[in-house]
């Protein structure tokens, strides 16, 4: 038996779904629907369908093993949900998932693809690995038609149930972050240091804070002993500024070198901030940053700095992979 149109008075229609839309009319203030095609009819509805000369109105009868859109989408939206995400109620057959705390969206892309596999199923999402704030729309579930077989759900939700979860929200941990500055030009006082501010407010806006910050000029010796004091006075992340370019006397790299690090990578694919050098030093994240930090507003240290205070471990493959859209300037 499938899904059919059944005149009913209105009397006899709460709990039942409308076929089509019903349009109000107020002369000279609003031309419109008053009900849309979907919308599951309720008692109180009775009036305002009476006020627009309805007192016979057409529903659909649902077959076994078909649901409502809005029942279907939030099927979906359940099966997808994994922590610190919220789901909306239906509006037009469409579930938002949002955001419940400031963290990092991890998605399983693998899984998106194959629930949008699924005949007339729906999932769009953000991008795995974006930051994202409270209350932030980070993906939305529908199907396509007004009446969606349940086999089809069925399938989604075994996909949903392989990935464990599709969708989850990873809290920020709040670190204290230790800075090392190089360059002659700072530590004799030529210059005034601009990497320490631009650095501190974006710490801060996740949540975490600068344990202090140090002037190591351009001695590597120093700047070994500095990132290893801050290591040793429980840093949970050392960020070296400046000293990264390819001339002589820029010895960050060295220096992070030399003093054992496990260097993942010194050098990404992204432009701007294809000069960032990510290690670890006794387990703890030490990156060397570009100038460009000071200039541009999105660097690949924007990248990975909310991935590392989400507790992720940068992996070369992971920074193998920003080259792929990640040019942003030139």
């Amino acid at each position: 038996m499938k899904s059919s149109l059944k005149e009913v008075h209105i009397s006899q229609a709460a709990g039942l779904v409308l076929a089509h839309d019903l349009t109000q009319v107020v002369p000279g203030q609003y031309k419109g629907p008053l009900f849309r095609k979907g919308h599951v009819v309720r008692e109180e509805d009775t009036e305002a369908l009476l006020s627009i000369g309805k007192e016979h109105i057409y529903v659909i009868e649902l077959a076994a093993g078909e649901l409502h859109e809005n029942d279907a989408s939030l099927r979906i939206a359940d099966a997808v949900r994994g922590p610190n995400l919220t789901g909306t109620q239906p509006r037009e057959g469409k579930v938002n998932l949002k955001a419940k705390i400031d963290g990092l969206l991890q998605v399983n892309p693998d899984a998106v693809h194959r629930i949008n596999g699924v005949e007339q199923a729906v999932l769009s999402t953000l991008n795995d690995k974006e930051p994202v704030r409270a209350g932030e729309i980070v993906a939305a579930c529908r199907v396509i038609p007004l009446i969606y077989p349940e086999e089809r759900l069925k399938e989604v939700e075994v996909i949903a149930r392989e990935a464990q979860p599709v969708l989850q929200v990873k809290p920020y941990r709040a670190h204290n972050i230790g800075v090392v500055t190089t360059g002659n030009e700072i530590y004799h006082g030529r210059i005034q240091d601009r990497f320490g501010p631009v650095v501190k407010e974006k710490v801060e806006g996740y949540g975490s804070r600068i344990l202090g910050q140090t002037l190591a000029s351009d001695d590597k010796q120093r700047i070994m002993d500095q990132i290893g004091s801050f290591i040793d006075s429980g840093a949970d992340m050392v960020l070296v500024t400046g000293g990264m370019s390819v001339d002589p006397d820029d010895r960050t790299p060295g220096a992070i070198t030399e003093m054992g690090a496990e260097v993942v990578s010194y050098g990404t694919p992204m432009l701007p901030g294809s000069m960032l050098l990510v290690a670890y030093y006794r387990g703890v994240p030490v990156l060397g940053l570009p100038g460009c930090v000071i200039h541009d507003a999105f660097t690949s240290f924007d990248v990975l700095l909310p991935r590392l205070l989400a507790g992720e471990k940068i992996t070369r493959e992971e920074i193998v992979a920003l080259g792929y859209g990640g040019l942003h300037s030139c």
